[in-house]
Order: structure tokens, then sequence, then C-alpha cells
């Protein structure tokens, strides 16, 4: 009998744990439903619900959709948003801010890598560890900038780089405190910039 009830305990405890880690995409539908139109300056582009240890979060991709022509839609401006919740109003956890820079050739549109970009537990510790990637293109459609954000603690590390056929033009830097993330989480990143390199063509790297 004792064991029963401890099998029972484990798994009861097994099941509470794994309700703890879980992240979907949310439809229109459901957008509409928790009024998250209004949270940011720009259309919602997509949106995700994740929750664990922490709580229950909603994070926005955000894109203003400046010029909208037959064949694409193009950003000069973009918003990621991380809210909570918080007694039917939405307390703000972080946000991420971007737009186009001015350089040569010119940039034309800056988005979101969604397919790139997870909302994981990387390194176990119970709370979800969100990596956000985008990037720009310039006037001759080629991809120019790069960058690649981690969400550690309610702390960002982020990667930046820029792609150029020149050497002395071409860029890949690490934040400075990019050391002090946990190691799990700094290999799945590792693997993550390996993937783009080859699924992208992307140099990634300096000189």
């Amino acid at each position: 009998m004792k064991n029963y009830i401890l099998f029972l305990f484990l798994a009861s405890s097994a099941i509470g744990f794994s309700q703890k880690i879980e992240s979907y995409r949310l439809t229109k539908e459901e957008i509409v439903e928790r009024e998250l139109n209004g949270v940011s300056d720009f259309p919602i582009y997509k949106a995700f619900e994740y929750q664990d240890k922490g709580g229950v979060y909603e994070l926005l991709f955000c894109e203003n959709q400046k010029n909208i022509s037959k064949k694409d839609t193009l950003n000069t401006k973009i918003q990621a948003i991380c809210t909570m919740n918080d007694h039917g109003g939405f307390l703000e956890k972080w946000r991420i801010n971007d737009l186009l820079e001015i350089t040569e050739p010119k940039e034309t549109n800056i988005w979101f890598w969604t397919k790139y970009c997870t909302t994981k537990d990387l390194d176990g510790d119970g709370y979800i560890d969100p990596v956000i990637v985008y990037g720009t293109r310039n006037e001759n459609d080629e991809i120019r900038r790069v960058k690649i954000i981690t969400v550690y603690k309610n702390q960002k590390y982020v990667i930046r780089a820029v792609e150029c056929t020149l050497d002395d033009c071409r860029n890949f830097k690490k934040d400075k405190n990019w050391a002090s993330l946990p190691q799990k989480i700094k290999t799945y990143v590792d693997q993550l910039v390996v993937i783009l390199r080859k699924e992208q063509d992307l140099l990634l790297k300096n000189g």
C-alpha cells in the first residue's frame, strides 16, 4: 500500500511539473480573446503563450507592415513584447525594439525569423528561456543584419552579426555578458548559429 501511495505521489508530481513547462502559438481568435492587440504599437505578426514556474506569459512578435505591395509586406520597425496577465491588465516583463538602419545598400525590410525563435526551458531550471531571431534585407535582397537575443531571467544576451561580401565590413559579436549564461543555453545558441549558416548560406563571422 505504501508503495502504491508513493507511486501516485511521484506520478502526480511528474504530471504537475510537466504542466508548468509548455508553449504554443495563439490563433487570431485567441489573440482577440486575450485583448492583446492593444499591447503593441504595431500589428501582431505571431503570438505565443507559454507557462513555466513563474506563471503564464504572452510573447508577441509585432511588425509595423509599413510598405505593402502585391509581392510582399515590408517592415521598417519591429517589437517583441513579453507580458504577463495581471488582474485583468498586462504586466510587461521585457521588450525588444529595432528598426531599419541607414546603410549602403539601403535596408528595406526587417522581420522576425520565427522559424528559428524558441520558447523552451533550455537549461532545465523550470523557467523558459526565449530565443528571438530577426534579420534585415537590403535593396539588393541580401541579408545584411542578423540578431539573436536570448532572454535569461529577464535579462537580454545578444549576438549581433553584419553580413558583407567584404571582410572589413563583416562582423559577428557576442555581448560581454554572454559568458555568464548557463552552458546549456550557450551550447543551444551556438548550434543555432551553425544551423543559420547552413540553411541560410550566411557567414556569421568576423572578417
